[in-house]
């Protein structure tokens, strides 16, 4: 696996993570962390946004052979 590989996993699962709490916890994370929250509000469009071009630059990795499934 090389190490596009894993920063890209690492990536993918932060961006997952970020939809999960902005469409399940966005009552959570204000809650838990006010200061950031301030910062960096969740957001549905930016997170999905977010996911998208990851995904986008995910295929551009699998084309080229990068990625391993």
């Amino acid at each position: 696996m090389s190490i596009e590989a894993i920063v890209f996993y690492f990536i993918l699962i932060d961006a997952l993570s970020a939809n999960l709490i902005v469409l399940f916890g966005s009552a959570w994370y204000v809650q838990h962390f006010r200061t950031i929250s301030r910062w960096f509000p969740p957001a549905e469009g930016w997170a999905l946004y977010y996911l998208i071009l990851v995904l986008w630059i995910g295929s551009f990795l699998y084309r080229a052979g990068a990625l391993s499934f």
